[in-house]
């Protein structure tokens, strides 16, 4: 029997666990260490070096009982993050993920200096501060030192592989959300980053395929992972979409956790026209996802019960007892920024209509569905890629909200299904580990169990779409006193 460790290096925590040659977790084989934020903010700038500890201590408590030998290796990781290295492998920056918004003005400027339509296009990315061109132009006029010092650019993904592995190398899937890679030719935009002043040897070498081997010292300290390999490094949404069972365009994965996606995988290459709410990478050479994504999940759900001091355990059956679209709040749920649909990194949230005798849980109740609104959008736009598909909804945000699944299901005025892995990320890193060595067929034969079905109310749905348009109102006015 095969063995395979996952890990998922995600921003709210490090998990790990063991799978079989088939696909299944091993019983008993999975560990996770949680990391506390009150706010996405909190996590805009992280050491990596402590998160490389906590990924190790993860392992040490997964292996602490068992006896076998593990032969493979798959990692998944959040994309975007970014950390200048110097010539000596130590960081010159914190890591920077894409909660980081201090480079919006640099975003603003890129769309002066180039075209952002084409390039789009081309990267699959707008011009925004959670992807590396506006990071890299925000270090190199406001942190000039650092950047000047700096003679590598990676992502935790592969600082985690250097001192795991003593590997440099990037994967397809990291390198694909970084703003600066050409999703077609599979490789890094290199006149973009050209014309942006990165020199090219700063940015490492993708590689289509992985072999790495630990290093001697965690060779040492982990015998069971003594001769495993490692195989697969891929993004955290790529990931969660094949752990749900998503990935053909007959189904799009919404995932709530801290933040939120709606994402459609599928073989075959990005698609000619994007729409300007989306964006597109790549899982590997042959795979797409493409999708929306928001700052704004369930961390706000999280700020928002504890800033208005509400009962978790009772919020849900007191949000569920309310009459949908009744509170007359509007609310533009961008606490964080927005990504999806319109992609400014300095927009802010705001609730309009607050009156004396709006309780706390009508506040909660029109941010929720505020955040579905946003959802709805993203489906618009993925529905010319894949129409008609079915919905699977993922996420401990969700799991623990049947009144929000519900909510999303009225607006959206289709069947949610709830379904696949809790821990779909550490999954879908582990199938395609299982694929790339021929352990298992391919991963668009994976299936998942439908644990419910959330049927749409359609006078509801009706309810929603003028709640919808209120907040599309309101947000085109706020965009225009911005602009």
């Amino acid at each position: 029997m095969t063995f395979l460790l996952s890990i998922d290096a995600g921003t709210s925590g490090v998990r790990a666990a063991l799978f079989d040659e088939c696909g299944a977790f091993v019983p008993g084989a999975q560990t996770r260490n949680h990391r506390a934020f009150t706010t996405v903010s909190d996590f805009a700038e992280l050491n990596a070096d402590q998160i490389v500890a906590e990924v190790i201590t993860t392992i040490d408590e997964l292996l602490a009982n068992f006896t076998g030998q593990i032969d493979l290796i798959a990692i998944s990781a959040f994309w975007h993050s970014l950390l200048g290295m110097d010539a000596d492998g130590l960081p010159t920056t914190p890591l920077l993920t894409w909660a980081d918004t201090r480079a919006a003005r640099y975003a603003n400027k890129l769309r002066e200096n180039f075209d952002e339509h084409e390039t789009h296009a081309r990267t699959g990315c707008r011009f925004h501060s959670s992807y590396w061109p506006a990071k890299l132009q925000w270090l190199e006029h406001e942190q000039h030192e650092k950047f000047l010092k700096t003679r590598c650019w990676l992502g935790f993904a592969e600082y985690l592989c250097l001192r795991l592995f003593g590997d440099v190398a990037t994967s397809v899937s990291m390198a694909s959300a970084t703003g600066m890679f050409n999703q077609r030719e599979a490789d890094w935009d290199w006149e973009f980053a050209r014309r942006l002043g990165i020199s090219p040897d700063t940015l490492l070498e993708i590689k289509s395929q992985l072999n790495a081997r630990l290093t001697g010292s965690f060779a040492s300290r982990w015998p069971a992972l003594a001769q495993a390999r490692l195989v697969t490094i891929v993004g955290d949404g790529a990931a969660n979409n094949i752990g749900a069972g998503c990935s053909t365009k007959d189904r799009i994965a919404l995932m709530i956790g801290t933040s939120g996606a709606m994402r459609v995988a599928f073989v075959g290459e990005p698609p000619v026209e994007l729409a300007p709410a989306l964006w597109s990478y790549r899982i590997d050479q042959q795979r797409v996802v493409v999708g929306g994504a928001l700052s704004d999940g369930g961390g706000l759900l999280q700020w928002m019960s504890e800033s208005l001091n509400l009962d978790r355990d009772t919020l849900q059956s007191e949000v569920s007892a309310l009459e949908p679209d009744a509170h007359g709040l509007t609310v533009l749920p961008f606490w964080s920024g927005e990504r999806s649909t319109g992609w400014s990194s300095d927009a802010r949230g705001g609730i309009l209509g607050l009156r004396q005798d709006t309780t706390p849980v009508e506040i909660v109740r029109a941010t929720l569905e505020a955040i579905a609104y946003r959802f709805a959008l993203i489906a618009r736009a993925l529905d010319r890629i894949a129409p008609n598909a079915a919905i699977v909804a993922s996420g401990n945000a969700l799991r623990s909200s049947p009144a929000w699944l519900q909510i999303i299901a009225d607006v959206l005025g289709r069947p949610l299904l709830l379904g696949g892995s809790a821990e779909a990320s550490i999954r879908g890193a582990a199938l395609l580990a299982l694929e790339a060595v021929g352990k298992i067929g391919t991963i668009e034969e994976d299936s998942i169990a439908i644990e419910q079905v959330f049927e749409p109310d359609l006078t509801r749905h009706a309810r929603y779409q003028q709640g919808l348009a209120r907040q599309e109102e309101l947000y085109d006015r706020s965009r225009n006193r911005t602009q």
